[in-house]
């Protein structure tokens, strides 16, 4: 194994609002339609939306680390995730059976042909609590965090992943790779996918080919709830070295599993439970002890920074952060200048 891992010239990051999600995927359906098309990614989502409280997907990923880094900094064993209960097989329809009773007084509507148990989204919407006192829930883009430490690095017997030098991001190389799948094993946030047809693995490159022209990724170019920021971790005029170091709003998913995620989130806020008689308990409807399982202690200096701020604005004061999250001109979401490409001789 490998520890020695060069820390690159410049990390690319991505910070997450999660108060402006709106769940309405297209981020997935942009990232999807641009890298995993092809026969054999039909489980790859290099960019998912989860509802929260829940499985999360792969399901049962944001249960104790399968994964990850010990304390000492190798890599934890963890468990390549089940197609059938944490994937979910891709369902069979009666297509032919419905187009048949098109001309039927009865038709048949279409529907799966199979008991359905899990599959991506199953649990969409669902939440937790009693409507309408406690009920809460909020969505969870993930994608790969292009980790300072990445466990997958070190986990391949093929070195066959990398850590670019120049940005950080995290590569697969698929010409030595042999699909042994420890990378799956021990990636905790389970963001590394294997090829069933290549028979190799695969990931979010971070749509490397924009980044190197200047263009922010798909993902994040493609939402239309302008809750993405992307640039580099040093740029002290860029958002994200404002919301990550300035401000500390945005924080990493599972800091606990030792592996320096370079995707963080901005926590989301919410309205009040209220008591048998309706009336606003000030008690937020997310509990905070859920997100500190999700986020770590940080979550707690971060919400208050944000509650201070919705504050101040409220009050007609001026609040750099407000008008930074709110993204008023949405182009400086993203701050990437383009590769300096070097002149050859």
């Amino acid at each position: 194994m490998r520890y020695d891992i060069p820390k690159p010239l410049r990390q690319v990051s991505m910070v997450l609002d999660l108060n402006k999600c709106l769940g309405c995927q297209t981020c997935t359906i942009a990232c999807k339609k641009l890298w995993n098309t092809d026969e054999g990614t039909d489980y790859s989502y290099w960019n998912s939306v989860e509802t929260l409280p829940g499985r999360g997907f792969p399901a049962g990923v944001h249960d104790p680390a399968t994964g990850g880094r010990t304390v000492e900094g190798g890599v934890r064993r963890g468990v390549v995730p089940n197609l059938d209960t944490a994937y979910g097989r891709a369902w069979t329809f009666n297509h032919e059976e419905a187009r048949a009773s098109a001309g039927a007084p009865d038709k048949i509507w279409i529907r799966p042909r199979e008991t359905v148990k899990w599959g991506p989204n199953f649990d969409e919407d669902q939440g937790q609590g009693d409507y309408p006192k406690d009920n809460h829930y909020f969505y969870l883009p993930r994608l790969c965090n292009h980790c300072t430490h990445p466990a997958c690095v070190d986990a391949c017997p093929r070195a066959a992943i990398a850590k670019r030098r120049e940005d950080g991001i995290v590569l697969v190389d698929q010409d030595r790779c042999h699909g042994y799948r420890f990378c799956v094993e021990a990636c905790p946030y389970k963001k590394v996918y294997y090829d069933h047809v290549r028979q190799v693995s695969t990931k979010c490159i971070f749509c490397l080919p924009r980044i190197e022209e200047g263009v922010a990724p798909a993902c994040a170019r493609q939402c239309p709830g302008r809750l993405r920021f992307v640039g580099y971790r040093d740029d002290e005029q860029g958002p994200i070295w404002k919301l990550v170091e300035k401000w500390k709003v945005a924080i990493p998913l599972h800091p606990e599993y030792g592996l320096g995620p370079n995707v963080f989130y901005v926590p989301p806020m919410s309205p009040p439970k209220l008591d048998a008689e309706g009336r606003p308990t000030g008690e937020p409807r997310i509990p905070v002890s859920y997100l500190e399982s999700l986020f770590g202690a940080a979550v707690h200096p971060a919400l208050e920074a944000l509650l201070a701020e919705r504050a101040r604005r409220r009050r007609g004061e001026a609040s750099e952060l407000m008008d930074l999250l709110i993204a008023y001109d949405w182009q400086q979401n993203f701050r990437l200048p383009p590769r300096q490409r070097e002149v050859l001789g």
